[in-house]
């Protein structure tokens, strides 16, 4: 089953009862039990509930995955993973990264003695050299947030696989529908669903997709015994906007391209950093292990105050935090998403105060070059 089949079926089965084609909104804390040990399935909704099974069973297939588990946010699905860990243990981790996984990272699992290194995940050899005897855990996001930088999902695979390590990537930014790290051979995807897999800027949430039996069956309890679920209406809206995540998908990267290259093409912009250009230094890699280049483009204008002048001379545009909704947003990441991110450290990875960030939506391109060109000109 191709993708936008299984995206628009799976899980979404017409209700066997009603012969509804949405899947119900089931809107209940606790079901009624036929007697002691005898259930239709379910007993509490912290532990299932209809609908989040059906999302489950969606998102799944997304990822071409055996097992997902839906949270009401991304990072507590990211920490539902990384709860797996034990005092003691060693995570490689990605130095480029969103600057709420940092700090979750740096300020609460260091205190329960989980290490942490943070390495360039550009090269595969800075990753192997990091690996020491105690790591269980290798975590990336490609490409990476803000700085679009690629983790060659092949190659950290292979070094997870060698040093028996357990392999997690963030695939928000490229979504299920343009690359698929599980079939890459990583152990483990993290979503926040509150991006593009929602889309439509009006829910939180978060996923873990795995076809790792051991990691599924520890993640599972996780969630079950820390409780941090989405609401069964969040996952009414989430399986609505898996529906259609392929046709957003492919406007929102076509957008990207165009105003990527003008951009690039603009005298005003000192760099731009977008896989889809071949001036991106991994933009074969990006060809290799992506179908498209996703809808995140982030520049340079050259200082805080150029920055502050676009943010606030933007129309069409939102300037706002957030993601991978249909309308475009635009953020300045070292006072927004990375302001838990050290100057010092921000600074090394390129996250300057002149850099914003964009997310592409799907209005028309003439429309957000035009309001681009003004912010520029002011």
């Amino acid at each position: 089953m191709k993708f936008s089949t299984k995206a628009i079926h799976t899980g979404q089965e017409p209700d066997e009862r009603t012969g509804a084609v949405s899947v119900p909104i089931f809107q209940t804390s606790t079901y009624a039990h036929q007697g002691i040990g005898k259930n239709k399935g379910y007993d509490y909704s912290r532990a299932e509930n209809p609908t989040r099974s059906a999302l489950e069973k969606n998102f799944a297939a997304l990822e071409s995955a055996t097992h997902a588990f839906v949270f009401a946010s991304g990072l507590s699905a990211i920490d539902a993973v990384l709860r797996t860990l034990n005092a003691g243990d060693h995570v490689v981790a990605a130095a480029d990264m969103y600057g709420g996984t940092y700090r979750l990272f740096n300020t609460i699992l260091t205190r329960f003695k989980i290490e942490f290194s943070f390495v360039d995940m550009m090269s595969s050899d800075s990753i192997a050299k990091a690996v020491k005897p105690n790591t269980k855990m290798i975590y990336t996001e490609t490409p990476s947030n803000p700085m679009m930088m690629l983790t060659d999902l092949r190659a950290v695979a292979a070094i997870g696989k060698k040093h028996n390590v357990l392999t997690v990537v963030d695939n928000t930014f490229a979504t299920p529908y343009l690359q698929n790290p599980i079939a890459l051979g990583f152990d483990a995807c993290v979503h926040s669903t509150t991006k593009y897999l929602g889309g439509h800027s009006d829910l939180i949430g978060g996923a873990v997709m795995t076809s790792n039996a051991e990691l599924a069956e520890k993640v599972k309890f996780i969630q079950y015994a820390v409780g941090a679920v989405p609401s069964p209406f969040e996952c009414w809206l989430l399986l609505r906007s898996s529906r259609t995540l392929a046709v957003r998908m492919r406007q929102h990267c076509e957008n990207a391209k165009e105003l990527a290259e003008y951009l690039a093409s603009h005298n005003k912009v000192k760099k731009v950093y977008y896989p889809g250009l071949a001036s991106h230094p991994q933009h074969e890699l990006a060809k290799a292990q992506m179908r498209d280049f996703g809808a995140m483009v982030s520049f340079d204008v050259g200082s805080l105050e150029r920055a502050q002048k676009i943010s606030e001379s933007v129309h069409v545009i939102t300037f706002g935090e957030s993601l991978g909704g249909v309308e475009s947003l635009l953020c300045h990441p070292a006072t927004m998403t990375h302001g838990s991110v050290p100057k010092e450290t921000r600074e090394k990875l390129g996250i300057t105060d002149g850099l914003l960030r964009l997310s592409v939506g799907i209005e028309d391109t003439e429309d957000l070059i035009e309001d681009l060109n003004r912010a520029l000109g002011a």
